[in-house]
C-alpha cells in the first residue's frame, strides 16, 4: 500500500512522512525528490529547461511510479510518498500506473490555511505552486483526498491523525479501476455516440490523463465490435441494440513503454432525444462525460487521438472506413 502525502509547498509533507514511518509498522518512506535529483544527471540541461516542474516531464511520472513499485516488490509493508501533486492528469497517470500494479493508494492531503503557508516564507510569500494549489482544491482535489487541517499542529500529531485516519478507513484507498497493464501489442475498440445536434460523447478516465472515447481494450477470442458493444455498456450504462459500424483502423507503433497496436473506433449511431441524457457513469472508472463538438475535442483529445476522431468523422459522411496509421491516413 502507498500512502500518498499530497498539498502546496511549505504543506509539511516530508516532516509529517518522517514521523508517519515511525507510526505504521514495516514502513518506508519514498521521496519522490530522489528522482529529480536522478534526472538532473541523466538529461540535458537544454531539456529540462523545457518544462516548469521535473512533474512536467513524462519520464518523472513514469520513474515515480516505476520506483514506488520496485520498493514495494522489494520491502513490502508501506510506503510513504510526500510529494505534492497538484495537475488531475499528473495524479491520474501516477495513481492509474500504480493501480495497474495492483498497488492501493490512500491519498492524503495536508490543507493548512494559506495565511499558515504564507508564514512559513522569511518573507512573507506565497509558496510557488499556490496558484495549482487553488485551482486543485476548489475543483477535484477536495474529493479526491482525505484532508488534514495541519496548521495548528506538530509534524508528530499530524501523523498521528493521518494514522488514526488509515487504521479507522476514513482515509481509504482511491477509488481506481485497476486496468491491467499491456505486456504486448493490443487491440481496442471505442465507440463514437452522437446527440441530435451531431456532438460526440467523450469520457474522463480517472486512471488515465486526458479525455478517450467510450471503448476498451478487445479480450482474447473477443470481436471487436462486441467488445465495443460490451465496454460503452459497462462505462456509460448504454445498451446498443445493433453492432455498430467500422469507420477506422489506426495502427499505433509501439512506443516504449507502451506496446502499441490496433485502434479501431465504430459508428455507435445517435442517441436521439431524451436518451442523450441517460448516459450514467457506473463505476469508478470514468469522472465525467460530456458531448463535444469537433473543434472542442480538438483541444481536449490529445493529438493522436483527435486525428484519429477527425478522419473517423469523415468516414461517417462519406459512408467509407479509413486505414490510419498513427492518426495519419495510408493508402
Amino acid at each position: 500500500m502507498i500512502v500518498w502525502i499530497n498539498g502546496a509547498s511549505r504543506a509539511g509533507k516530508t516532516t509529517a512522512a518522517r514521523e508517519l514511518i515511525d507510526l505504521i509498522p514495516n514502513c518506508t518512506l519514498f521521496d519522490p525528490e530522489v528522482i529529480e535529483e536522478d534526472l538532473e544527471r541523466l538529461l540535458p540541461a537544454k531539456r529540462l529547461a523545457e518544462v516548469n516542474t521535473y512533474q512536467d516531464l513524462p519520464i518523472w511520472r513514469r520513474m515515480v511510479v516505476d520506483t514506488a513499485a520496485a520498493l514495494l516488490a522489494e520491502l513490502g509493508g508501506v510506503l510513504v510518498v510526500p510529494m505534492g501533486l497538484l495537475r488531475e492528469e499528473y495524479r491520474d497517470e501516477v495513481f492509474g500506473g500504480l493501480a495497474a500494479r495492483r498497488i492501493p493508494v490512500c491519498h492524503v492531503l495536508l490543507a493548512p490555511g494559506e495565511t499558515i503557508l504564507r508564514t512559513r516564507d522569511p518573507a512573507g510569500e506565497p509558496p510557488a505552486d499556490i496558484e495549482h494549489y487553488r485551482v486543485a482544491l476548489g475543483g477535484w482535489l477536495a474529493a479526491d483526498a482525505y484532508p488534514v487541517d495541519n496548521g495548528g499542529l506538530s509534524p508528530y500529531e499530524t501523523a498521528v491523525r493521518i494514522a488514526a485516519a488509515l487504521r479507522t478507513g476514513d482515509a481509504a484507498s482511491c477509488d481506481i479501476v485497476q486496468t491491467p497493464e499491456p505486456t504486448a501489442e493490443t487491440v481496442a475498440a471505442g465507440v463514437l455516440l452522437f446527440d441530435d445536434e451531431d456532438r460526440v460523447l467523450l469520457v474522463d478516465p480517472t486512471y488515465k490523463p486526458g479525455w478517450e472515447f467510450p471503448g476498451g481494450v478487445v479480450e482474447a477470442g473477443e470481436a471487436p465490435a462486441r467488445a465495443g458493444v460490451r465496454e460503452v455498456e459497462e462505462e456509460t450504462g448504454i445498451r446498443l441494440d445493433d453492432v455498430p459500424r467500422l469507420l477506422v483502423v489506426d495502427w499505433e507503433s509501439p512506443m516504449p513503454p507502451g506496446y502499441g497496436g490496433l485502434r479501431l473506433l465504430f459508428d455507435g449511431g445517435r442517441l436521439a432525444g431524451a436518451r442523450a441524457s441517460e448516459v450514467l457513469l457506473p463505476g469508478p472508472e470514468l469522472r465525467a462525460w460530456r458531448f463535444v463538438t469537433e473543434s472542442e475535442a480538438a483541444v481536449m483529445l490529445p493529438p493522436v487521438r483527435f486525428e484519429r476522431l477527425r478522419w473517423a468523422l469523415r468516414a461517417r459522411e462519406r459512408g467509407a472506413a479509413h486505414y490510419l496509421e498513427a492518426g495519419v491516413p495510408v493508402g
